[in-house]
């Protein structure tokens, strides 16, 4: 066989392995993820969570009532759908069972349905109150964090004395481990009156129901794969906050653009499959750091108030501003989406013009792409775009060709800037507020 033919038969085969669908944000979180995942997690046998941890807030309408997962995939409210929270992901037991317990009141069953990695890192409550003091102690230089304890995590697990949920099978080496990095953070924080004893003791108490959620998930999501499933990674945060790729230093701990993916499943680049980009129809963050398009007028605090914009985790006002094309550009370049998810466009309705940031200019030169730097993003010159808007309600409208023109020719313009096309529109909170393009 010659090399051309040698080539075509792999790529041949390589089509037909059984991929990973992944929905990942495009901007700094709070896109509206869940969106999609809830519109086409009925598709799939498998939900998985790759990354972060209960810093990721995302929220859905189930049963008429918002819901906000942190910890646990989205696909859990699927019936035919095995959740699973990767080994790249780092876990709070005390908010896991939370979680569960709230699934629980609105009668969404979780028995063998819910899972945790054996390499999962485990956050402590210590890590917590240390995360708190670091934003304490930052002063000017503070990141914004949500104080979830995920930052210190991820740093033990990086100095590789972190603790992961396999340690849990044996209690005696998980205490030992435990100890072990109680006393790094006790002697390092001057930690006083701590109750080790009690967390530990609850950590015990929940062993009957967490031991059998703990399996081998790199096996298992590689074994699903092997048998056809399908399976669907929810992204939590979005490129603008990865730890490499991000506005550093204010971003999260963890790889939240589509090399997370890889990563935090344990899975070959070569099982990653259609990459949906998640978008709002206008830009929002939480926390500190630089924000080019951010309007800190009656614009910003309109697009707050109509489009509900509150951290999920945290409840805090999110920082509003106009779409920001050139940030997008840049995440779409290094996610490669195949598809896009337009959320929120509802909430532009009524606006008499609504604003594009096309182009950074730094020092009155155009920049090709996001800069690397904080304090050069904090420093741009943003170049906007103007599009007529629309004052049409547009919640009921579940075709496109029903969106006002002007809402129509907002969702081209932005399918032809970035070259991708937008498959979803979301019109609305409703779960079935969405139009299929």
């Amino acid at each position: 066989m010659c090399s051309s033919d040698l080539f075509y038969s792999f790529h041949s085969f390589a089509n037909q392995m059984s991929k990973i669908d992944a929905v990942l944000g495009s901007q700094w979180g709070d896109e509206g993820k869940g969106k999609l995942v809830d519109t086409i997690g009925n598709q799939y046998d498998l939900c998985c969570r790759a990354t972060g941890g209960a810093n990721a807030g995302h929220t859905i309408i189930y049963d008429n009532k918002a819901v906000a997962f942190h910890l646990v995939p989205i696909g859990v409210v699927q019936p035919q759908a095995k959740c699973i929270i990767g080994n790249g992901c780092v876990v709070s037991i005390t908010t896991l069972f939370e979680e569960i317990e709230s699934l629980r009141r609105i009668k969404v069953n979780i028995e063998n349905r819910l899972f945790v990695s054996d390499r999962a890192h485990i956050v402590f409550n210590f890590h917590q109150i240390c995360d708190g003091l670091n934003e304490l102690n930052s002063g000017d230089l503070k990141i914004g964090t949500t104080k979830r304890g995920i930052g210190p995590t991820y740093a033990s697990k990086m100095e590789r004395y972190g603790v992961r949920m396999g340690a849990l099978r044996n209690w005696d080496r998980f205490k030992e481990q435990y100890m072990r990095i109680y006393n790094i953070y006790r002697i390092r924080y001057n930690l006083q009156d701590y109750d080790y004893e009690g967390e530990l003791a609850k950590i015990q108490s929940l062993l009957p129901e967490l031991l059998p959620m703990i399996i081998d998930s790199v096996y298992e999501i590689n074994k699903a794969l092997d048998e056809g499933k399908k399976v669907l990674v929810e992204g939590a945060n979005a490129p603008m906050l990865d730890i490499d790729l991000g506005t550093y230093p204010y971003v999260t701990s963890s790889s939240a653009s589509i090399g997370g993916i890889v990563t935090g499943l344990g899975v070959s680049p070569h099982r990653v499959g259609t990459i949906f980009g998640i978008v709002k129809a206008y830009t929002t963050r939480v926390g500190e750091g630089p924000f080019p398009t951010e309007q800190l007028n009656a614009i910003g605090e309109r697009l707050r108030s109509v489009g509900h914009e509150f951290g999920a985790t945290t409840g805090r006002p999110r920082r509003c501003g106009w779409l920001d094309l050139v940030q997008v550009a840049y995440t779409t370049m290094v996610d490669a989406f195949d598809s896009l998810c337009l959320t929120k466009l509802d909430v532009l309705t009524g606006l008499e013009t609504i604003k594009v940031g096309r182009k950074y200019l730094l020092d009155g030169k155009e920049l090709p792409s996001m800069p690397a730097e904080a304090e050069d993003l904090a420093r741009v010159e943003v170049v906007y775009d103007e599009l007529p808007g629309w004052s049409e309600d547009i919640s009921n409208v579940r075709s496109f060709e029903e969106l006002p023109e002007n809402a129509r020719k907002y969702v081209e313009y932005i399918e032809k800037v970035l070259g991708v096309p937008i498959h979803f529109i979301g019109v609305g909170a409703g779960r079935d507020a969405v139009i299929s393009h």
